[in-house]
């Protein structure tokens, strides 16, 4: 039995190595370690994780029902079933095991949970629980990993399964942070950058000047009358309405395939990149944003009238051209953006929906692609771009 479960542990490290994905080295792991002779039924395996909405990610194996992921949202571990729980115990407790019969021989700890496990028919349960780095710093970050195991045989596990258990806890364990901290870092990467850049920041895209040519649908976006606002209210009040308003235009943006590139100040820059291919696809699709960041803004004016609050305004502005993506700034500090003249013309005709009154303003070159959704505003000069650009809104009942 020892050489299997030495075998199914080999496995799983060079599994990590890979970069395999975390649930299916957990299915593979435990399906191995039933066949080399260990009656494990149940196996939970939890971290944290750096992520801006999630505070952790659970893969549950159960016995030929495969793997399910469960992701727990800041704050949900400080109520609900987190409170009855066996990791939560230990962590109180400052323990790095925890056995319990499941058969009604143990009482302690009292948890639901156990009564939930044994009605569900399992007999045993142990739990390990590894910190990443110095103990304490550790468990005040819920930083490590936790890993249970359970199993439905009346006799429970015996001592020679419950030593084979701890013994690859540590090795499970290098595992675990390995494909943890590779987590963390791609949750940062796209948190900061967007899924698009990190994939290509990630893949080794980091040196100044790396980049490419690219024609795409520019998005500029920006909040009316933020100055004054800024000035007259507090820092944690006006940075809340940047949030409110921020969730209009880049979630919208974002919502409808477009990627976010940069929150300057109070503007929003953004791309739909094309591919020759979905070029009128990806028009529409930047169309349908602008007409969502709309609905929302719409919608959170509606909520602050109702509490006595001045509605806000917004302007955006959608061009169509060449620019260069990639990175710039200094060798130890870059940024990955889209430069050119058709970043600028996006900017400009976001600056000119103050003077023709609209929210959302459209270049020439996009029309093209889809002149049933717009109608002409006339031909104007704008600062920076050589030639008279004919802007576009949208049509009503959009």
């Amino acid at each position: 039995m020892q050489d299997r479960i030495s075998q199914a542990v080999d496995w799983v490290m060079a599994r990590g190595l890979e970069g395999m994905d975390p649930m299916l080295m957990v299915e593979g792991l435990c399906e191995r370690l039933v066949v080399a002779g260990l009656p494990i039924r149940r196996a939970v395996f939890g971290a944290s994780t750096l992520h801006p909405l999630l505070e952790g990610v659970t893969s549950v194996w159960t016995h030929g029902g495969g793997v399910e992921r469960q992701e727990h949202l800041h704050g949900s571990m400080q109520e609900g079933p987190f409170l009855d729980s066996p990791v939560r115990y230990m962590m109180a407790a400052g323990s790095d095991r925890l056995r319990r019969r499941l058969d009604g021989t143990d009482k302690e700890p009292d948890l639901k949970f156990f009564d939930q496990m044994a009605a569900d028919g399992y007999q045993d349960f142990i739990a390990f629980m590894t910190p990443f780095g110095p103990r304490e710093e550790a468990l005040a970050k819920r930083d490590g990993i936790y890993v249970s195991w359970m199993t439905d045989v009346p006799e429970g596990f015996a001592e020679d399964h419950l030593a084979t258990l701890e013994r690859i806890q540590g090795r499970l364990a290098l595992v675990a942070k390995l494909a943890n901290r590779e987590l963390r870092a791609a949750n940062v990467v796209e948190a900061y950058l967007g899924p698009l850049v990190a994939r290509k920041v990630l893949d080794g895209t980091i040196q100044r000047g790396d980049g490419e040519d690219i024609n795409a649908v520019i998005w500029f976006s920006d909040l009316r009358g933020s100055t004054p606002m800024a000035e007259s209210l507090s820092g944690p009040a006006f940075l809340e309405i940047l949030n409110h308003y921020f969730e209009c235009t880049a979630g919208a943006l974002r919502d409808h395939g477009g990627e976010i590139l940069r929150f300057i100040g109070d503007a929003v820059m953004g791309v739909f990149p094309l591919s020759g291919e979905n070029d009128t696809v990806l028009a529409h699709k930047a169309l349908d944003a602008a007409c969502e960041a709309e609905r929302r803004l719409d919608a959170l004016n509606e909520a602050r009238a109702s509490e006595g609050l001045e509605p806000l305004g917004i302007g955006i502005g959608l061009h169509m051209g060449p620019v260069l993506f990639g990175n710039i700034g200094i060798p130890e500090r870059l940024e990955f953006s889209v430069i050119g003249p058709a970043a600028n013309e996006a900017a400009r005709l976001e600056s000119l929906t103050k003077t023709v009154g609209r929210r959302v303003v459209v270049s020439d070159r996009l029309a093209k692609m889809v002149p049933d959704r717009l109608v002409s505003l006339g031909h104007y000069r704008l600062r920076g771009v050589t030639r008279d650009v004919e802007a576009f809104g949208l049509r009503d009942g959009q």
